[in-house]
């Protein structure tokens, strides 16, 4: 089997025009791939410098092992099809370390030709340290270091106005590029001094001639695929020890900053015209709505009716002739109507997240999702169902359900086959419900849960006794599932 590098395999040399922060998998099966379909697809033709987000090496050792190239393989269903790929990246020209290279770092900032800044240094990557210096080498924050950057480039074309970066942040941070943009804002403050006469004309070049964006990314990324490697390798012929498996969906919605227009942006990063599904508009906020209320809202209340029903893979509960039903009702006749989108934007949207759910290569555990699941049902259910009560002037039926089997699961013992039912959730809650079920009697368990608006809702929501009709609703569906079981309780909401 031949090793992986640019004499045995084909390497396209394009100019480096983007800096990104973080070698991780999400990056590369993301971003990265993207990258590789927009040089293929149109002009872009753009390489892509890689910075190290920590001190750890052990990626860009692997990297540079393999002169940059890796493959990503791509799997589940698309379209109705199912999907098992494999495409071999190239647009990774180099891969530095702030940490030991910082003057190769710093001379990034001079390459007329650099254009965008990209990162994923997790959610916690994008924090203020008020002990970063501007003469750190390098300042130990991502914010920090990209400041340094961008003073650098500043200095060094005189502050020209066409040489400023398009700045896109992937961490998954709700306007994570406002947040960003921010604490740049703050850097630039702190560092005055050390700026000195510079300070104004840096803090004006910066917020009119750069553009960050904020932007919203939607792929699952497993990684390394440990159990099938031996099988890629071989399918490959090449010794890839940088595999990366993601989901055969993906989304990215970038948010133009205030700065610059869509157009201007679709025509400088022209991932719509190669086909992609990245979007570029004015606001990710009702697609970051979207995202939590047709992916996230139905795994959340989806997990315990499947798990109580019998059923324990995200993919059998899809295909379960009446769990199934249950999933599509929650999807299409409930939370979608309390969204803002599109109706057919928003069916797309919620029929490939079905696909999602039905990916043949993940056994995707219902009790992995389980964990925390009141705060879950906090922030991904219950405005769908205020919403849909104001909206439709009744109940949605399918969340009420789900809400009332997360109550079920949390009383615990042990499921009709014998399976221990074992709730993990903060224990003040967690002793809140074995409290309730202890007094034996359903109505007080669902007023209990439902007036836990200190514990559980938040002052926002407040006591949800007070919502019309719906304790006595989860008071109906607790006794149903007591005398029916979860099945039967299921079966009778889906058929009414």
């Amino acid at each position: 089997m031949k090793a992986l590098n640019k004499l045995t395999a084909p390497k396209a040399v394009a100019p480096e025009r983007i800096i990104q922060f973080g070698e991780g998998n999400f990056l590369r099966a993301f971003v990265d791939w993207i990258i590789k379909n927009m040089n293929d697809k149109t002009d872009f033709n753009s390489s892509v410098v890689v910075v190290q987000g920590t001190p750890d090496a052990f990626v860009t050792q692997l990297l540079e092992g393999q002169d940059c190239l890796y493959h990503v393989n791509l799997q589940g269903r698309l379209d109705g099809e199912v999907v098992n790929s494999l495409t071999r990246i190239d647009v990774i020209s180099r891969a530095l370390s702030p940490f030991t290279q910082f003057d190769a770092f710093l001379a990034l900032a001079d390459q007329p030709e650099m254009r965008f800044v990209i990162s994923n240094t997790t959610e916690a990557g994008i924090a203020f340290d008020p002990e970063c210096k501007l003469s750190d080498r390098p300042a130990a924050s991502y914010p920090g270091k990209l400041t340094q950057l961008l003073y650098r480039r500043f200095k060094t074309f005189n502050g020209a106005a066409d040489k400023g970066f398009i700045i896109m942040p992937c961490e998954l941070i709700f306007e994570n590029g406002h947040h960003l943009k921010e604490i740049i804002f703050k850097y630039i403050d702190l560092w005055k001094e050390e700026l000195g006469s510079d300070y104004e004309a840096f803090k004006s070049w910066f917020s009119e001639s750069c553009y960050v964006c904020a932007t919203l990314v939607d792929r699952i990324v497993p990684g390394f695929p440990r159990k099938d490697i031996n099988e890629i390798q071989e399918k490959l012929g090449y010794r890839d020890n940088l595999v990366v498996q993601g989901e055969a969906f993906h989304l990215w919605v970038i948010e133009r900053a205030s700065n610059i227009s869509i157009e201007q942006l679709r025509a400088e990063f022209p991932a719509e015209k190669a086909g992609l599904q990245v979007l570029i508009t004015d606001s990710e906020a009702p697609y970051h709505e979207r995202k939590v209320t047709l992916l996230n809202g139905p795994h959340t209340v989806l997990s315990p009716v499947a798990f109580l029903s019998g059923v324990n893979i995200v993919r059998d509960a899809c295909n379960h002739p009446v769990i199934g039903k249950y999933i599509n009702k929650v999807q299409f006749d409930e939370l979608m109507q309390t969204l803002n989108l599109p109706m057919e934007e928003l069916q797309k949207f919620g029929a490939d997240v079905l696909e999602r759910f039905n990916n043949p290569y993940v056994d995707h555990q219902v009790t992995s999702i389980m964990l925390n699941s009141f705060p879950k049902y906090q922030t991904r259910d219950l405005p769908g169902l205020k919403t849909y009560l104001e909206r439709k002037g009744e109940l949605p039926k399918g969340l009420v359900l789900g809400l009332t089997a997360l109550i079920t699961y949390y009383k615990g013992g042990k499921r009709e086959d014998g399976t221990e039912i074992v709730p993990k959730d903060d224990q003040k809650i967690m002793d809140l419900l074995t409290e309730l079920w202890a007094t034996g009697d359903t109505r007080k368990v669902a007023e209990g849960v439902l007036a836990a608006k200190d514990l559980i809702w938040g002052e926002e929501h407040g006591d949800l006794n007070n919502i019309p009709g719906l304790t006595d609703l989860v008071t109906e569906y607790l006794n149903s599932i007591q005398e029916k079981g979860m099945l039967e309780t299921v079966k009778e909401v889906v058929e009414a």
